[in-house]
């Protein structure tokens, strides 16, 4: 059986990093996101700041490839993904990397809200830009 990368997607307080947590058996496989490379990891802060937005998709693409070549069995990225562009990085790395890849989108029913203050109209900006490929 392949070796599984599966990219989680929907806006800031779906949900993307509880059913990362809950899919990935607690830790046993990996977890990637953006938002790692804003989150200090002794205190947990979360400072994002948009001009080195470029260097956090960079390092969660590396992170994924160095899984891919290490075959880890299933790994997990979570992020927006509300632009087409942004998975393309990772369904080229399934390919190169002989991975069967799965996109999840993450709806919001639970009303949970964003944890890094994410305005209500940025998130209606990014749900207008969010296309869902059912074909």
């Amino acid at each position: 059986m392949k070796n599984s990368l599966i990219l989680l997607r929907g806006l800031p307080g779906s949900g993307k990093s509880a059913i990362a947590n809950l899919l990935s058996e607690n830790g046993k496989y990996p977890i990637f996101s953006v938002d790692d490379y804003f989150t200090n990891k002794i205190t947990g802060d979360y400072i994002f700041d948009f001009k080195l937005n470029h260097l956090a998709y960079k390092q969660c693409e590396e992170n994924t490839r160095i899984s891919m070549k290490d075959n880890i069995e299933k790994i997990f990225v979570h992020n927006t993904f509300t632009i087409e562009w942004e998975l393309e990085i990772y369904f080229k790395l399934a390919k190169m990397y002989d991975y069967n890849i799965y996109v999840v989108t993450v709806e919001n029913y639970h009303d949970n809200k964003n944890i890094h203050d994410v305005s209500e109209e940025q998130l209606n900006k990014m749900a207008e830009k969010y296309k869902i490929k059912l074909l």
